[in-house]
């Protein structure tokens, strides 16, 4: 798929006067908070990205963003549609290098989202995410070849495809509602609290190289 079908470079014209993170992050934080929100309208992204101390967005960024999630939450409540769901990537027309490091930035940006939903996690949503980890502590230089070749980014790629798909099976809930917007209750447990009783992901093991995954030792 090209960047103009993809929505890429309809992405990057929207956010152009707008920095703070790639759109690819963007969109992976969008997709992580739409698995578990319906979609908010404009003035409740606002609040989201200011809450998140980001700068506010340009108004065709923030058009865009707010009509993209209400896609996104329709195609992920679709059992059929869902699995044609997409990160935000360029195509196979640009180098590896960059490819790789916007899958790495839609990791980051998937855990950000996901992570401000305050849902628990499963066992196995836990271990998908912790694998999500390890694609966004992808250290790669300009010059670097990726290990695996697009053979491994391919891997990688559709793992992390498939993570909104697994994730989006739970109930919604109203962006409002979640702590970073509502406030926390004064009752509300530390992170530790919710950690030991398996409703956030642990702290991450020490991160090894993703593509163990495929030259398991």
């Amino acid at each position: 798929m090209n960047d103009n079908i993809s929505g890429w470079n309809t992405w990057l014209t929207a956010f152009d006067d707008w920095n703070d993170v790639s759109i690819s992050e963007v969109h992976g934080m969008m997709t992580g908070l739409m698995t578990a929100c319906n979609a908010p309208d404009k003035a409740t992204w606002a609040k989201v990205f200011e809450e998140l101390s980001f700068a506010s967005l340009p108004e065709p960024a923030l058009t865009l963003l707010t009509e993209e999630a209400e896609d996104v939450v329709f195609q992920l409540k679709d059992n059929d549609d869902a699995y044609a769901y997409m990160p935000l990537i360029p195509d196979d027309e640009h180098d590896l290098y960059e490819r790789v490091i916007a899958l790495k930035q839609w990791a980051n940006g998937f855990m950000t989202g996901f992570g401000i939903t305050d849902c628990g996690l499963t066992s196995e949503e836990n271990e998908m995410l912790s694998d999500l980890a390890k694609i966004g502590a992808i250290r790669l230089e300009e010059e670097e070849d990726f290990e695996g070749g697009e053979e491994s980014y391919l891997y990688i790629y559709e793992f992390a495809r498939i993570v909104p798909v697994s994730f989006a099976t739970r109930k919604r809930k109203a962006v409002n509602d979640i702590a970073l917007i509502a406030g926390l209750s004064i009752d509300a447990k530390t992170t530790k609290e919710l950690q030991a009783e398996g409703k956030l992901p642990k702290p991450m093991p020490p991160v090894v190289d993703v593509m163990n995954h495929n030259n398991p030792s």
